[in-house]
């Protein structure tokens, strides 16, 4: 059974809360701002486009993050949380008919991820269709089966209308339009029929001016979601006429790559890092990069690498074989797909048979299944980017015989040779890299035109840093088969490489400086050619940087990058070592030992629905302001219901609902794997005939409002089932009878592999010496401020040995302690000289004596009197009581 990743949960939970938040009465502007508040994202400005309160946001996944399943989870959560019907309708937009042709079979084909979902959340009432085929909706398809149209953005992004599908007159459509009343406040914006859709369509001159039977008016009126994948190619002002013409509900963007520009750029709602794929094993990382001075030496180290890489293959216990991609010239250059296979044939001495073309003419790949054994394809040669949602995680070996920076289907390329095989990370580690062989032209350019690359396809600067690795070519020139060779293991970075108009005056310069430099002249271009090996000082980079703002910045971008690679390679991750564990903390549970987690502190504590009221505290259904309020927890709450001038009666039999049949739609809405259904269902009914007993409230209005009042009752079990965690908790951890203990048999070790933070990421001229993954990928710590200072007290800490700074809420890569409702994510972990473990929580003036910082002050204490002096545990304060500081409050724990 398909099961998410924990970023992709963590993209549909993101989501849902915004899609929520705008459901209820939160303009999307508040909601947005909110919801990237939660994350931790630094704030940005929400951009309406014209929209208006129509919410138009961008998930943003690298390439090979599998973001096109999040549009299926999309169609559910838009549906659930802010449409409130059961049935959508839904146009997917995809840039290319290629796309469209897969995504349609895809999304028709049961048992695919993408349909299996909408199957799962829609009970199999799903119509899939090619937008050739949008005429066979039918009038009781709308309301009654969630319909998906797939289509290119192109058959809709027109000025003028007239000639396209979409917009022209369908009598098909018009059994729909005679169900819509004439008063509908959509009827007043929609395309009207205009004299050259009479002469199209052989229509009377009666119908001029009146409403016309369009796919697009249709769309119109029902306002459906719109899914937009790959979004970068889709934000320019015709592209925002185009959408406004069919009136979306929401628009949800899915890309890698989002544009974003000041005029025209994207909300991105979520970002999953390139480091969290890597640590969610879905790409390969790092990305080993050989440069080469001709192309015949980047295609035979092309070749040993894959060679070695299929002898390690061999020892996996899955199938794997190796795939190297190779970029030839078009016609009119050097190296031609004939020349190039003609090299691997008669130099290289490899068979015809493990050779595969794929270009425009020669389609050598159609029909191949490059998973099975028996297929024998090793090298596939390609000019243009191979054909969009092709996918091989067998590809390990990316090379160009051309320049990349030039090449606009390199990146393209590229990204077909991260995913991983499997989805699982491989026993040998080279097996967990991908290989780039490059021919350039230019000496030490390759990392920099690969850098462009990279940066285009999602990844950070400071990612760059840390998963582009450059290697020297191979020394060996006989060594096809990687029987003996050396190591695939990359070096740190040796150098970069910069143009200049004329040689620069370097007498400004140090000798350790001066050395590191080295200059020659282009006899070509007639410019100096300058290298720097190692850490570039800020002088170097002064003397060197380009004098054009554009060259300049590129430059500067380059430095940093360069910088920061050399210091990802000393970290200790890096070198191999271990960090050390730490105990979690369990409960003994009936002579059984289990981790404190949500369920456990429920089952302490009996948990029953049946134990609470059936009610919604207060509730008042207000009509005038179209919404109902309830209280949860001292907070009022509302939900907006219906607003019947927009309503069209899908189902015009609402009025013949039972209340038992309002009963079982809640119970499939709101079942939970922690509540029995029998409980479930006899709590709801209870509280349904608690409502009726109230004046005014009616069960028609309460079935015509079922979604907003669906979501009113989960609210109410959630602080139903927060009051009964919060009693576990307490009797479970502190109560006299306390069940909690450590045990070595759930303890957590930080893996020198696994640490997908994401940005911002720390850029300050301060190097730490003792953060155990490497610097560039240290999350959201400021350049300055009482942390940051908190950060280098703990580095400079002669008692500690390696330190971290931890995740927030990151799946197997979190160090957390329990906390009634949640868990708590402390700021620095500390492996100690002496074996110990020190956990340290820094904590503001204004937020050290609240009751957030008390139940986190006692958990931490709990856990450190737990462990026998094995574990220390401090809520550090910039100066605390004593008048000690950060530095010496540590101190103090440790001795």
């Amino acid at each position: 059974m398909f099961q998410l990743k924990s970023y992709q949960q963590r993209a549909v939970d993101v989501l849902t809360r915004f899609l929520a938040r705008c459901q209820s009465g939160e303009s999307v502007e508040a909601a947005y701002a909110e919801t990237l508040e939660d994350q931790d994202m630094q704030p940005l400005p929400y951009r309406d486009y014209g929209f208006d309160q129509v919410p138009y946001v961008c998930l943003r996944i690298p390439t090979g993050g599998g973001k096109t399943i999040l549009g299926s989870y999309a169609v559910e959560i838009a549906a659930r949380e802010y449409l409130s019907i059961d049935y959508p309708i839904t146009l997917w937009l995809v840039p290319t008919n290629t796309i469209r042709l897969q995504t349609v079979e895809a999304l028709k084909t049961p048992g695919h991820p993408y349909r299996a979902r909408l199957d799962t959340a829609f009970n199999h009432q799903v119509l899939v269709l090619d937008i050739d085929e949008m005429t066979q909706i039918r009038p009781q398809d709308i309301g009654g089966k969630a319909i998906i149209v797939v289509s290119t953005l192109a058959n809709l992004r027109v000025t003028d209308t007239s000639g396209r599908k979409v917009y022209a007159y369908h009598e098909n459509f018009e059994a729909h339009f005679a169900k819509i009343p004439v008063n509908h406040p959509s009827m007043y914006s929609l395309e009207r029929v205009k004299s050259e859709d009479i002469q199209e369509n052989g229509l009377s001159q009666r119908e001029l001016g009146k409403v016309k039977y369009s796919f697009a008016n249709l769309l119109a009126i029902y306002k459906p979601l719109v899914i937009m994948d790959e979004a970068h190619n889709a934000r320019t002002s015709l592209t925002f006429e185009t959408l406004q013409r069919i009136r979306p509900a929401a628009v949800i963007e899915l890309t890698a790559t989002p544009n974003t520009s000041k005029t025209n750029g994207s909300n991105v709602l979520f970002h999953v890092s390139a480091a969290e794929l890597k640590a969610e094993e879905m790409i390969k990382l790092p990305i080993v990069l050989t440069e080469h001075q001709n192309w015949q030496d980047a295609i035979r180290d092309a070749v040993i690498t894959r060679n070695k890489l299929a002898i390690d293959a061999q020892k996996d216990e899955q199938y794997i074989r190796p795939i190297a991609l190779l970029q030839a010239e078009a016609k009119n250059g050097e190296v031609t797909v004939g020349v190039l296979k003609a090299h691997l044939m008669n130099e290289l001495k490899i068979d015809e048979s493990k050779i595969a073309i794929a270009t425009g003419n020669q389609r050598e790949l159609d029909g191949l299944n490059l998973f099975d054994p028996q297929c024998p394809i090793e090298y596939i040669i390609t000019i243009e980017a191979l054909k969009e949602g092709w996918d091989c995680p067998f590809a390990y070996v990316f090379c160009s015989v051309k320049q990349v920076s030039s090449s606009k289907d390199a990146e393209q390329l590229l990204g077909r040779v991260l995913r991983m095989p499997y989805a699982k990370r491989r026993v040998i580690e080279d097996l967990n890299r991908a290989y780039a062989h490059l021919a350039t032209s230019k000496f030490s350019k390759a990392a920099q035109e690969l850098t462009d690359k990279l940066i285009a396809m999602g990844f950070e600067e400071m990612e760059v840093a840390a998963f582009l690795r450059e290697k020297a070519p191979s020394k060996d020139q006989t060594d096809l088969f990687g029987n003996e060779g050396e190591r695939i293991t990359p070096i740190p970075p040796p150098a970069i490489v910069v143009e200049l108009p004329e040689m620069p005056d370097t007498s400004s310069l140090s000798v350790g400086e001066k050395a590191q430099v080295s200059m020659t002249e282009d006899p070509a271009s007639k410019t100096a050619v300058v290298k720097i090996t190692g850490e570039i000082t800020p002088a170097i980079e002064k003397l060197l940087a380009p004098k054009k703002k554009k060259h300049r910045e590129t430059f500067q971008r380059d430095v940093r990058i360069h910088n920061k690679a050399i210091q990802s390679s000393k970290s200790p991750s890096e070198r191999g070592e271990q960090f050390g564990s730490l105990p979690q903390v369990c409960l003994i549970e009936q002579g059984e030992l289990e981790l404190v987690e949500t369920e456990a502190l429920l089952h302490a504590h009996s948990w029953s629905l049946l134990d609470h009221k059936a009610e919604l505290p207060n509730f008042r259904m207000l009509e005038t302001s179209h919404s109902f309020d309830i209280d949860i927890d001292g907070k009022k709450l509302s939900y907006k219901v219906a607003d019947e001038k927009e309503i069209i009666a899908f189902n015009e039999g609402f009025t013949d609902v039972t209340e038992q049949d309002l009963v079982r739609w809640l119970d499939r809405k709101l079942r939970q794997p922690d509540i029995l259904q029998a409980q479930l269902i006899q709590f709801l009914a209870k509280l349904v005939k608690h409502l009726l007993q109230q004046p005014n409230v009616t069960l028609t209005g309460l079935v015509r409002n079922k979604f907003p009042l669906s979501r009113s009752i989960g609210d109410v079990i959630r602080l139903h089932r927060k009051n009964a965690q919060k009693a576990g908790y307490q009797e479970s951890l502190f109560g006299n009878d306390s069940i909690a203990c450590l045990s070595d048999q759930f303890v957590y070790r930080f893996s020198p592999n696994h640490y997908p933070s994401r940005p911002p990421y720390y850029s300050g001229r301060y190097q730490f010496q003792k953060h155990y993954f490497p610097q560039s990928l240290i999350e959201d710590l400021k350049v300055s401020g009482e942390e940051y200072e908190c950060a280098k007290a703990i580095d400079g800490l002669p008692e500690v040995r390696y330190w971290i700074r931890n995740l927030v809420k990151r799946h197997h890569a979190s160090f957390w302690l329990p906390l009634a409702h949640s868990k708590f994510y402390p700021d620095f972990v500390c492996a100690l000289n002496d074996g110990r473990m020190l956990i340290v929580e820094y904590k503001g003036e204004a937020y050290a004596s609240n009751d957030d910082s008390a139940e986190k002050r006692a958990i931490g204490e709990k856990w450190a009197e737990m462990s026998d002096g094995q574990c220390l545990f401090i809520m550090a304060v910039e100066q605390d009581k004593k008048g000690r500081d950060v530095r010496q409050q540590i101190l103090d724990v440790i001795s």
